[in-house]
């Protein structure tokens, strides 16, 4: 089936997020929603997430999930305030996830009370999984490489690839965080290859308009394995981790790295309020 997939852009983050409708009826999905974050105030804002409520409720639309794609590294999630205003919808994350915590609860000193069992997700995708969207059929595929936790998933003829995969002229995702690995990332995305077709929609989760191009979220499986300019066919294994680790080492932290993890982990919620009512991120200084 063809899910009507609507897209939208948080320029400060360069994510796209989607709003993914079953055609015969009301049911959808929220993949990746982002919550504002200003670095300089640490002010936080729902602007962009209130745009994708504003939109389900104008179309009279039923959310039943709020998918992530896994732990995101450059922006906050709005699934925990998304989930507060659709209680009914069942916030989603691989089972990665508990990697991701285990990896940086002791980075941020987060306790020995703080969950590393993902319990603060309704649920908890294993490759494989199979879930609908009103009467569309959906399903999990693990992508670690990026991150322990990175899943995409198909629904319907459409694909959400979250960082695994780029635009064909963008390339590949970063492999060089905690748990990530471009010699995984490689066969995750050969996975993907060998499992859909050529004509699978791909919907990735982020854009950067390489050489001036204007953005872009919506692209083929074919096209991906044709034009990607790091993992096209004829591109072996090799080649391709000494390429992707050789180019991350020059890339700098994403600037909203260390909020945005320790938020993402809890699901996107705040840390919570301490004794004089004021939330406090953390700043690991000479640990990253």
């Amino acid at each position: 089936m063809h899910p009507d997939v609507h897209p939208f852009f948080h320029a400060d983050s360069n994510t796209w997020s989607y709003v993914v409708r079953d055609p015969a009826g009301d049911a959808a999905a929220v993949v990746d929603p982002v919550l504002d974050f200003d670095a300089k105030s640490a002010r936080t804002s729902t602007h962009s997430a209130q745009a994708l409520l504003d939109f389900v409720r104008e179309r009279g639309l039923r959310v039943e999930w709020i998918i992530e794609t896994h732990a995101h590294a450059d922006h906050l999630s709005a699934g925990h305030w998304l989930k507060s205003h659709w209680p009914q919808a069942m916030l989603a994350i691989g089972e990665g996830i508990r990697d991701v915590q285990k990896a940086f609860v002791p980075i941020f000193n987060l306790g020995e009370h703080f969950p590393t069992d993902g319990s603060q997700f309704d649920r908890l995708f294993a490759d494989g999984d199979a879930f609908r969207v009103g009467a569309l059929d959906a399903h999990v595929i693990a992508v670690p490489g990026h991150t322990s936790d990175s899943c995409a998933y198909v629904i319907g003829d459409a694909l959400f690839t979250g960082d695994s995969l780029f635009m064909p002229d963008g390339g590949t995702a970063r492999c060089d965080f905690p748990g990530g690995s471009a010699r995984v990332l490689f066969r995750s995305i050969h996975r993907l290859f060998a499992l859909l077709p050529d004509d699978t929609r791909v919907f990735v989760c982020h854009d950067y308009g390489p050489n001036g191009r204007p953005m872009a979220c919506e692209t083929t499986l074919g096209a991906q394995k044709r034009d990607n300019i790091h993992v096209h066919e004829g591109v072996g294994e090799d080649e391709y981790v000494a390429l992707r680790e050789a180019r991350d080492a020059t890339l700098a932290m994403p600037a909203l790295m260390l909020p945005a993890v320790q938020t993402n982990i809890r699901a996107g919620a705040l840390p919570p309020p301490e004794d004089n009512g004021v939330r406090y991120l953390k700043i690991p200084v000479d640990r990253l």
